[in-house]
């Protein structure tokens, strides 16, 4: 049946035992020296990222503030110019009202003068009125 060969067996675990050591020395221990070099370098850029993270978040709030004071800033500055604009359309307004008040009061004395002109002018017509009116009634 099975023959047992105990030089054969001693030869195959030698050479087992032998391969053993030469792939641990050869390929394992590189492969798990590379795995940990590996980690250790995600690690550390795992780091730096987070860091660098850090660094974004408390610049983005930099920003964020800077853009506030300036959008504050502007609003004021645009506030002030309406402001402005406002008193000096209102007092153009003022003047041109003052202006056109006093035109008007000018228009007004004319046209007073020129009423009081017509009707002197009527009054003394009135007698010359009168011959006519008495000239053609008596035609009548």
């Amino acid at each position: 049946m099975l023959d047992i060969h105990l030089p054969l067996m001693l030869f195959v675990l030698a050479l087992f035992l032998t391969l053993l050591v030469l792939l641990n020395n050869m390929l394992f221990q590189p492969l798990i020296k590379f795995m940990d070099d590996r980690d250790a370098s995600i690690a550390k850029d795992l780091k730096a990222a987070k860091s660098i993270s850090g660094n974004t978040d408390e610049l983005n709030a930099k920003a964020d503030e800077i853009i506030s004071n300036a959008k504050n800033e502007a609003a004021s500055i645009k506030q002030n110019a309406i402001n402005d604009e406002k008193t000096l359309a209102a007092s153009r307004v003022e003047s041109k009202q003052n202006e056109l008040d006093i035109e008007y009061s000018q228009f007004i004395e004319k046209l007073n003068s020129n009423k009081e002109n017509l009707k002197n002018s009527l009054i003394s017509q009135v007698p010359l009125f009168k011959e006519s009116l008495k000239a053609k009634f008596s035609k009548i």
